[in-house]
């Protein structure tokens, strides 16, 4: 059994009233509701546009009236991240499109779905699966939740990214299970000759009051029946979860610790042969003359040595074969657009372009503080790699890809190849972090494939994922506060960036080609829009206000996790601090009393109190403490410090309290969040990439420096705050900004230094390997 259905969102009060409208609308065999009692496919459509405006209308509202008094006689203003977030955005444009799920029951019982989002570890499966089992009241071990290929049929809904998964998937996913649910029961009910209204169904089966039992396999292919009549389907209330609210071990655990689960690189495809890239010494530098092409062609096992826009890639049997060839080549290159930049003139720029400020701070007290951010890889344990097998008429492509949609039609349209002859096949990634926004390795080796005239097998070495990958922008922030008897008077935030690629649009070509047109326009367009709905202060801090400039600079960047909320909220944080001090208040007391919420104040409570806040520490020791709420989630993060050895300051407690609204499964919460710690620690301690003459000194692990064990604390406790909402917030991003603030703070406190320039401890203690 298959189907496919519209979307309903309980708080909205949307209708189901799915199977007529969905025989009429996609062509499916669903037909249930007799027509003319339900709204015609015209009004329905319209009410599923129009419904998530009003929603964000009404919860900006609802949210505004329900905003507890503030502690702080100078009330702010609410941001437009207040109002409308990114993600609501990202759910408003993909609601045409979010009914378009494929659910099928199979003879044997199972059921599986296919996920249009990409899973790079975040546990994205196991939630939706959670969800599925849940409303199909079936054991989570019969779900199975597969990579939908790139679908361009759904438009803006096949993006991975803004923390948006679950939030953008929990009203249809369910919609679509409870659905299925409901032919199941009709099946049952017409096999047996009672109503459907006195069937249950558990266990991954539907239950008559007399005892009699069917197993949803046995009723897939009844349940399939065009002429099945359906009553609505309607997902559970929160209240009726028995799985979703509970910590759950992943699906893919096991598959994961034992090998099993199969990346890029571990397909079978036939054919395809292992290849590299020897790329430039200077980002996006070009390939002039190759001076010893017949010799390294003729090295063992190599197949083909081809130029290519990116470098000059060699094809062998074997990945060792293809490394040495490429070694061996000797290469004349062209310039890169960076070739002259290195940290320093990368500082300066950012510096230059920070606009002034606007408060004078003539007759009150002030803080002022500007702080640096170095760059920063991604650095997944996964490399970049993509699989390519191109042939005259056709093409197939299998990568991890986060907008498959608009790789597909890039890749088609570089090749010459119509969209209908182009397969892109998403497969699950070892990590991303924003990475794999970008399809670098799918169209290089698509255009190597071509170049080849055979399937070809792409890795990335690690040097190549570290030197030339794309990286979080560097940062300069300049931040005044002023203050007067106790009082936040105004807040002030300009941050400059390297400016951040988002080419990738909003994961589908038309937005993707936008973001090409002239600066001003096109790129910067989506780097301000994407700014101003995610970053925003969440204290009543008078007149506040945040700007973002951005520098182009030829760099090749991309989204890193938690974008520019990760510095900017962070050095907000540090600020708070310094705000604390300044008015003889205690750090943890001076951020209740200007939260806007008792929700934020909740969260803030919890880490203080669980992480015994206050505490009486050793000297060169201390606690640090930090809030941040975003994409209609919170959290605070306590940590505690030890800086007495300074070749090894390390954070050695944790403690984080989060509230996501509804969470559906708190143990893939706690792991988020201290994912989030560890990104934090890396990129506020050690880890940054030394920008030098065009190319980043790092080369791999041991020297972009990030977290080891041994680096993270033994103690880290993640308290998720019981549902207090019916609909997920967003949480992929939510755990970094806090831990960079709260990091940094018990930093200063344990050094009585002001923390400026990030990472704190950014010394070349390795000799880079050659260009």
């Amino acid at each position: 059994m298959a189907g496919r259905h519209h979307a309903t969102n309980e708080s909205t009060d949307r209708a189901a009233n799915d199977d007529a409208n969905d025989a009429e609308a996609n062509g499916d065999a669903d037909r249930g509701t007799p027509r003319g009692t339900g709204p015609s496919r015209r009004s329905f459509l319209t009410h599923l546009v129009a419904a998530p405006t009003l929603a964000l209308v009404t919860r900006a509202t609802a949210d505004a009236l329900a905003a507890q008094p503030a502690h702080a006689v100078v009330p702010s203003l609410p941001a437009i991240a207040d109002v409308i977030d990114l993600g609501d955005l990202f759910i408003l444009a993909g609601a045409p499109t979010s009914a378009l799920l494929a659910l099928a029951v199979e003879t044997d019982g199972t059921i599986r779905f296919r996920l249009p989002r990409e899973e790079v570890g975040q546990g994205l499966t196991t939630a939706v699966a959670m969800l599925v089992a849940e409303e199909l009241d079936a054991p989570l071990a019969h779900v199975r939740v597969e990579l939908d290929d790139a679908r361009p049929e759904l438009l803006f809904n096949q993006l991975t990214g803004s923390s948006n998964s679950v939030r953008s998937l929990y009203g249809p996913v369910r919609q679509c299970a409870a659905t299925a649910r409901a032919r199941l029961v009709a099946a049952a009910a017409h096999r047996w000759g009672v109503s459907p209204t006195s069937l249950t169904t558990a266990n991954g089966a539907v239950r008559a009051t007399d005892g009699r039992t069917a197993d949803y396999g046995d009723l897939a292919a009844a349940a399939a029946d065009p002429g099945l009549v359906v009553l609505g389907a309607s997902p559970k209330k929160r209240a009726g979860h028995t799985l979703v609210g509970q910590p759950t071990g992943r699906v893919d655990a096991r598959a994961m610790v034992t090998g099993a689960l199969q990346y890029t690189l571990d397909l079978d495809v036939p054919g395809a042969k292992p290849c590299v890239v020897r790329r430039p010494p200077t980002l996006g530098g070009t390939v002039r003359t190759v001076t010893n092409l017949a010799a390294v062609r003729a090295m063992p096992g190599v197949l083909h040595v081809v130029t290519v826009a990116t470098g000059v890639a060699v094809v062998a049997e074997t990945f060792g074969q293809a490394i040495d060839a490429k070694s061996a080549l000797q290469v004349t290159w062209g310039p890169g657009p960076a070739d002259r930049l290195s940290d320093t003139e990368i500082r300066a720029k950012l510096r230059a372009a920070t606009p002034p400020l606007l408060v004078p701070p003539l007759l009150t007290p002030y803080v002022d503080a500007e702080f640096d951010f170095a760059f920063v890889s991604h650095a997944p344990m996964e490399t970049n790699s993509a699989i390519a097998d191109v042939r005259e008429d056709r093409a197939e492509i299998w990568s991890g890809l986060k907008s498959p949609i608009v790789a597909r039609e890039t890749i088609a349209a570089d090749l010459g190849l119509p969209l209908s002859k182009v397969q892109v096949h998403v497969v699950q990634a070892g990590g991303s972090f924003g990475r794999r926004l970008f399809f670098d390795a799918a169209l290089e080796a698509a255009r190597i494939s071509k170049a080849c005239r055979r399937p070809v097998r792409l890795m990335w070495t690690r040097v190549d994922d570290t030197r030339h990958g794309r990286m979080r922008p560097a940062t300069h922030h300049r931040i005044r506060a002023t203050h007067l008897l106790g009082e936040v008077l105004s807040f002030e935030h300009r941050v400059a960036a390297a400016e951040t690629d988002f080419r990738h649009g909003l994961g589908e070509i038309i937005t993707a080609t936008a973001a090409h047109l002239p600066l001003g326009i096109g790129n910067a367009t989506l780097a301000q829009t994407l700014f101003l709905t995610t970053v925003k202060s969440p204290y009543h801090f008078g007149l506040t206000t945040q700007a973002l400039t951005e520098v182009p600079t030829g760099i090749p960047t991309a989204s890193w996790r938690s974008v520019y909320s990760a510095n900017t909220r962070g050095a907000e944080e540090i600020v708070v601090d310094e705000l604390a001090a300044r008015t003889g208040r205690d750090p943890y007391a001076f951020r209740r009393s200007f939260l806007k919420t008792d929700a934020q104040r909740a969260v803030l409570d919890k880490a203080a109190k669980e992480g015994n806040w206050g505490r009486p520490m050793e000297a060169g020791c201390a606690q640090g403490i930090a809030f941040h709420e975003e994409y209609k989630s919170r959290t605070a993060c306590l940590v505690e410090i030890d800086t007495r050895d300074p070749d090894h300051v390390r954070v050695t407690r944790a403690v984080i309290a989060v509230d996501v609204g509804l969470p559906v499964n708190p143990r893939g919460l706690e792991a988020q969040m201290i994912g989030g710690l560890t990104d934090a620690i890396s990129t506020t301690l050690r880890a940054g990439l030394h920008l030098d003459k065009g190319l980043p000194l790092e080369g791999s692990y041991s020297q972009f420096h990030w977290a080891k064990q041994r680096d993270t604390p033994r103690d880290v406790r993640v308290f998720v705050l019981p549902a207090t909402g019916d609909e997920p917030g967003g949480a992929g991003e939510l755990g970094v900004p806090a831990a960079v603030g709260a990091i940094a703070n018990a930093w200063a406190r344990a050094t009585g230094s002001e923390p400026r320039s990030f990472p704190l401890d950014f010394d070349v203690d390795f000799t880079p390997y050659p260009r």
